[in-house]
């Protein structure tokens, strides 16, 4: 029987499946459950740009503001990112360096799901290897796609 978790906003259950190691180490979760009505957001892949389209050179960086750059776009559509139910990831020449730095990044804003931690629970992620981006000096992409609860009047 899978085990199910979710929070009293969000319409989303993160399933972990009987029989699928634990993903939550790695930063995400196998299954995500989305229940209707919701309105989905679909975040375009954002990079490691600033408001000034600035890039740093680091990797830690950009992620870092690839992930700010999507809590920002979220915020314009009334969400946040315990709303993201997918996250789609590019990352020019992976390595476990850059994993480990795109790790520190990620639990910055989605938590181990355990009782005592307040953040949300990761949402189902792909990781892509790439070797390059749209933009010179782009190290990563990431693209989100959120369900934001309807309620009723």
């Amino acid at each position: 029987m899978p085990s199910a978790n979710s929070q009293h906003t969000s319409p989303h259950l993160i399933i972990q499946p009987a029989g699928l190691y634990d993903s939550s180490p790695n930063g995400y979760s196998h299954v995500v459950a989305v229940q209707e009505p919701v309105r989905w957001l679909f975040v375009s892949g954002q990079g490691g740009e600033n408001a000034e389209a600035e890039l740093s050179d680091c990797f830690a960086e950009q992620a870092a503001q690839a992930l700010a750059n999507i809590k920002t776009a979220l915020a314009a559509g009334a969400a946040d990112m315990g709303h993201v139910v997918k996250l789609t990831v590019l990352i020019v020449d992976h390595s476990l360096e850059r994993f480990g730095h795109w790790q520190h990044s990620l639990r910055q804003h989605w938590g181990s799901g355990a009782a005592d931690d307040p953040r949300p629970r990761f949402p189902a992620c792909t990781l892509i290897p790439v070797s390059k981006l749209a933009l010179p000096g782009m190290l990563i992409e990431v693209e989100a796609t959120a369900a934001v609860p309807v309620y009723a009047a």
